[in-house]
Order: structure tokens, then C-alpha cells, then sequence
């Protein structure tokens, strides 16, 4: 559905009610990076994920279905996968429900970022981002578990040896390199004005 400019927006929905990380998926890919920036900074940019294709060029679009009020709601991203320095890319596409989670650091939970794929070959797959005070900054960890798709025979296989490893740490890693790059570039451009 698209709203035509000037029209009234809908009220942002409840937020998504996520349950702990489950445990007992077939796959688990964790990747993370410290982040040389203040915990606003990557976690802001964490967030705001329609910004993610001006600031990683391998996200195509990134488009809110529909929004919550705690700056979650059903998201749909679409991004490339990037095979060596040459021009081969394989696309990729998926909805998810986004939670986003942000308490003072003084006490109570840290900040997090959930998300549930509800489409896509990867629906069904949990994702969790942490953000993690540490000596050299700040501590960003992206968790995906999942079963698999419900591919009779294979579909394990699929994740454990081809989805996960290959497309999921694929992306997600280049997703935490541009993110703190663009996170530690503010808070540079910050210090210096």
C-alpha cells in the first residue's frame, strides 16, 4: 500500500512481543565487530533501517510495511550478495517483524534490536542484535537461529552448509563493517567540529 504525499500517516502499531532467543535451532551464525563510537551512534544507525541503503551499498531497499511505536514494525529488505571483486551479485529478500529495545545504560536490559522473518526463504529465522559496552567501544553482536526452510530431506542441509554461512554471515558482516565504519566517521566528524 502506498500513501500518497501529504496524506495523514496511520498511527503506529503495538510493538511486536518477542519471546527469548530460542534455543535448539539447527543454525546458528553469530557475527560481531566493535564499534569505535559512542552507544547512540551504532545503535541509532542500527535502527534506523530505511537508512541502510544510503549507507550499505549492498542493500537494495529497505521499506517499513507497516510501523510500530517503539521504531520496529514490518520491515522489508531486499540486498545483494556480493561473490569476489567482480560484478557477480545474487539477490536476496525478506520481511520481518522489528522490536527495538532501548533502556539507560545505568541499570536494566541493554539495547537490542529483534527481528522475526515471517517471509522470505529465511521465514521463521530469529535475529538478534546486542549492543555490548566494552574497552574499545562498543560491542555489536548479531544473532540468527533457525531450522531451515521446509524443504523435505535438504532443507537442513541448505542452512547449515549454503544459507547460513554463505548468505547470512555474508550480509551480516558486511552490514556491522558499514555500519560501525559509518558510526565511528560521526563520531570522528563530531570531535573534529
Amino acid at each position: 500500500m502506498t500513501i500518497a504525499q501529504g496524506a495523514p500517516q496511520p498511527a503506529p502499531r503495538e510493538p511486536y512481543d518477542f519471546d527469548p532467543m530460542p534455543a535448539g535451532r539447527r543454525l546458528r551464525v553469530v557475527d560481531e565487530r566493535i564499534a569505535r563510537a559512542p552507544m547512540h551512534a551504532i545503535f541509532r544507525l542500527a535502527r534506523e533501517v530505511e537508512r541502510w541503503p544510503a549507507l550499505l551499498r549492498h542493500y537494495r531497499w529497505v521499506r517499513f510495511r507497516e510501523r510500530a511505536r517503539d521504531g520496529g514494525g514490518l520491515v522489508e529488505m531486499a540486498a545483494w550478495r556480493p561473490f569476489g571483486p567482480g560484478p557477480l551479485h545474487y539477490p536476496t529478500w525478506w520481511v520481518s517483524e522489528m522490536g527495538v529495545q532501548w533502556s539507560d545504560l545505568g541499570g536494566g536490559e541493554r539495547p537490542r534490536i529483534r527481528f522475526r522473518h515471517v517471509e522470505g526463504i529465511t521465514r521463521g529465522m530469529d535475529v538478534e542484535w546486542t549492543f555490548t559496552p566494552v574497552a574499545a567501544g562498543i560491542r555489536v553482536r548479531i544473532v540468527h537461529l533457525w531450522d531451515g526452510p521446509a524443504w523435505p530431506v535438504i532443507g537442513g542441509f541448505a542452512a547449515t552448509r549454503v544459507i547460513g554461512p554463505v548468505f547470512i554471515h555474508g550480509i551480516a558482516a558486511r552490514t556491522l563493517a558499514g555500519l560501525a565504519a559509518a558510526a565511528e566517521q560521526e563520531a570522528t566528524n563530531r570531535s573534529a567540529g
